[in-house]
């Protein structure tokens, strides 16, 4: 394996792996995820239906023709996370030492290059490239 072939596979992993790590915290009811949704407002039907449209998001990361739409799910929930530490979370939640949010921007780069990559699929991007 060289390069070539192994940074697509990391460009779609790591966004899935941290999206797919946080959804035991979600569907669990931790303290720390019931704290987030509570401080947002959106404890529990926000918790779980997220958590549901980021498991949703990291399998379709990994399917060719929808990688574009797991990418754009996933620049969409992370746009959400950023600005939710921004605005009301704070950077550092529960002395996390900003762990969350670097995850949240991590994800949210990630799936922008992957957007990018695959703009040419996605559908009304596609008349404007063509």
């Amino acid at each position: 394996m060289n390069l070539k072939s192994i940074l697509p596979l990391l460009l779609k992993a790591v966004p899935a792996i941290i999206l797919l790590q946080t959804l035991f915290f979600k569907f669990s009811a931790a303290p720390e995820s019931v704290y987030i949704f509570e401080t947002l407002g959106l404890e529990p039907i926000g918790r779980i239906g997220i958590g549901i449209l980021e498991l949703i998001a990291a399998i379709l990361l990994f399917i060719p023709k929808t990688t574009w739409l797991g990418a754009v799910l996933g620049l969409g929930l992370m746009v959400g996370a950023i600005v939710s530490h921004l605005t009301k979370l704070g950077v550092v939640v529960q002395n996390d030492g900003g762990t969350l949010f670097v995850l949240a921007l991590t994800t949210f780069v990630f799936c922008g290059i992957l957007t990018w990559k695959h703009r040419h699929q996605i559908p009304i991007l596609n008349k404007l490239f063509v």
